[in-house]
C-alpha cells in the first residue's frame, strides 16, 4: 500500500503535524521498529502476527477445505477476530460461493439465514481459539440442530479452526473432522492471514498464495523510518494527530468491495489501542455513500477527527449513457469510474480546504495480492502505534470483563462481573 500524509501536515490542517515534529517522531519510530523486530524474531505473543506471511501454510488450508470443495455456500461461525478478517477477504473478492458469517446471536437473524440456505450444499466453518466462546458455540449448536432437522449430516460438512485443546478440538477429534490450528501468539484480530481468515478464502477458491505474497511484500517495507515505510507512516501520523486532538479516525474506503474492511479496521484499532484512557476511536464509513451523510460533520464539525481514505487506483468501469436532459449532458461523456474518482478527489480537497486532516491510502487494485498487503500494512501500523502509545497492543481486558459477566448471567459460574450488572443506575422515562 502507498500512503500520502500531505493533508495531515500542520501547514495544511488543524490539528496537524509539522515536518519538524515528524522528524522528532521518526526517532521514536526507529526505537519502536527495533522492539517490533525483536518481538518477531523471538516469536513473542502478538508480534508473531507479523510473521504470518512466512508461517501460514496454504497447502494445509486447501487440504482441510477439500472435502467441502463442492459447497455452494459457506456458513462461518465466529465472532470478532474469528470472523472479520475472513469476511473482509471474501467480501472484497468475487466468487460463486455464497458466504454467510454468523457473528451475532440475534435469534431472528440467525433463523432467517438457516431457513434460507440450502443446507445440503452448505459448508460449516466454526472458528474459536478456546472452543468456549459463548456466541460461537451457541450458534454452532443451533446450526448443528438445523442440519440434523434437515436430514443433513453436519459432520460431512464441517471444518473446525481452533486451539490445541478445548471443546471444539475434542469435537473435531471425536468426529474426525477436518481441522486447522489457530496460530499460537496471534490475537484474533491479527489473524486474517492465517487459517482463521483464509479457510473462507480457500472455500471460495481465492488465491491464498497471492494473499500471502502481498503480505510478505508489505513486510519487506518495514524499516526504522516512517519516511521509508507506508505502514509506519500511517501508524505514526495517526498517533501524532490523536495526541494533537484528532481522537477519532474515520476509515472511508472508496470501493464498495472494501466496506467490510472498515469493520475489520475498527476492531483492530479499537481493541488494540483503547487502553489506559488512550487510543483513537475508529469510525466506519463508505465513499461515496457516506460523504452525503457524514461529510458535513467531518468538514464543519469539531476538529477532533482524521479521515482516512482508502482507494484502489484501478477498477472495472462502465460508461454512463448519454441523455437529452441538458443539465445532465456532461455525464454522458463520463464513466462511473470517472464519477467515483471525481467524488473522491472533491471530498479529499474539500476537507483540505477546510483545514481538516486526512490521509490517503492507495492500493493498485482490489485483488488477493493487494488485499494481503493492505491487511498486513494496517496490522503493522497498529503495532507501531501501540508502541508509540506505550500500551499493550495485544491484550483486551475490557472485553474479558464483559465475557465473564455474560457467562455469569447465563449460570456458567459465579463472577463478580455478573454481580455488578445488578448495580446499574436507572432513570426511566416511560410512556
Amino acid at each position: 500500500m502507498d500512503v500520502d500524509i500531505g493533508n495531515a501536515l500542520a501547514s495544511v490542517a488543524s490539528p496537524g503535524v509539522s515536518r519538524e515534529a515528524l522528524d522528532r517522531l521518526d526517532e521514536q519510530v526507529a526505537d519502536a521498529h527495533e522492539r517490533i523486530e525483536t518481538g518477531r524474531a523471538n516469536a513473542e505473543h502478538g508480534y508473531e502476527a507479523l510473521n504470518l506471511p512466512e508461517r501460514t501454510d496454504p497447502d494445509e488450508i486447501r487440504a482441510a477445505v477439500d472435502p467441502v470443495a463442492d459447497a455452494g455456500a459457506l456458513l462461518t461461525i465466529g465472532i470478532g477476530g474469528s470472523s472479520l478478517g475472513a469476511a473482509t477477504i471474501v467480501d472484497a473478492l468475487e466468487s460463486d460461493t455464497e458466504t454467510v458469517f454468523l457473528d451475532n446471536v440475534d435469534p431472528e437473524w440467525v433463523a432467517a439465514h438457516l431457513d434460507r440456505l440450502p443446507l445440503d450444499a452448505t459448508a460449516i466453518n466454526v472458528v474459536s481459539r478456546s472452543g468456549t466462546t459463548a456466541e460461537t458455540l451457541a450458534n454452532f449448536l443451533v446450526v448443528r440442530e438445523a442440519f440434523e432437522s434437515a436430514g443433513v449430516d453436519w459432520t460431512e460438512r464441517t471444518i473446525v479452526t481452533t486451539g490445541e485443546s478445548g471443546p471444539l478440538r475434542d469435537l473435531a477429534d471425536r468426529h474426525d473432522l477436518p481441522s486447522l490450528k489457530v496460530p499460537d501468539g496471534v490475537p484474533g484480530r491479527f489473524s486474517a492471514l492465517s487459517a482463521v481468515g483464509m479457510v473462507a478464502a480457500a472455500t471460495c477458491d481465492h488465491d491464498l498464495d497471492a494473499l500471502l505474497a502481498g503480505a510478505a511484500a508489505e513486510a519487506e517495507t518495514l524499516t526504522g523510518s516512517l519516511f521509508e515505510c507506508p505502514a509506519y507512516a500511517y501508524g505514526a501520523t495517526t498517533y501524532a494527530l490523536d495526541v494533537r486532538g484528532a481522537a477519532m479516525n474515520a476509515m472511508v474506503p472508496y470501493a464498495e468491495s472494501l466496506e467490510t474492511y472498515s469493520e475489520w479496521f475498527a476492531q483492530l484499532w479499537a481493541e488494540s489501542l483503547g487502553k489506559d484512557d488512550l487510543g483513537q476511536t475508529p469510525l466506519r464509513a463508505l465513499g461515496v455513500t457516506d460523504q452525503h451523510s457524514q461529510l458535513q460533520l467531518y468538514r464543519a464539525g469539531p476538529r477532533d477527527k482524521v479521515v482516512t481514505f482508502v482507494r484502489p487506483r484501478e477498477t472495472a468501469d462502465r460508461s454512463i449513457p448519454e441523455t437529452e436532459v441538458e443539465d445532465l449532458a456532461y455525464l454522458g461523456d463520463s464513466t462511473l469510474g470517472d464519477l467515483l474518482t471525481a467524488e473522491f478527489e472533491a471530498t479529499e480537497a474539500s476537507l483540505a480546504a477546510a483545514g481538516r486532516p486526512n490521509v490517503r491510502v492507495e492500493i493498485d487494485r482490489v485483488d488477493e495480492y493487494e488485499l494481503g498487503g493492505l491487511l498486513y500494512g494496517m496490522e503493522a501500523a497498529c503495532v507501531l502505534a501501540g508502541e508509540l502509545y506505550g500500551v499493550n497492543t495485544f491484550e483486551q481486558p475490557a472485553v474479558e470483563w464483559a465475557k465473564k459477566a455474560t457467562r455469569g448471567l447465563l449460570g456458567g459460574g459465579r463472577f463478580e462481573e455478573a454481580e455488578a450488572v445488578a448495580d446499574k443506575t436507572a432513570l426511566r422515562i416511560e410512556r
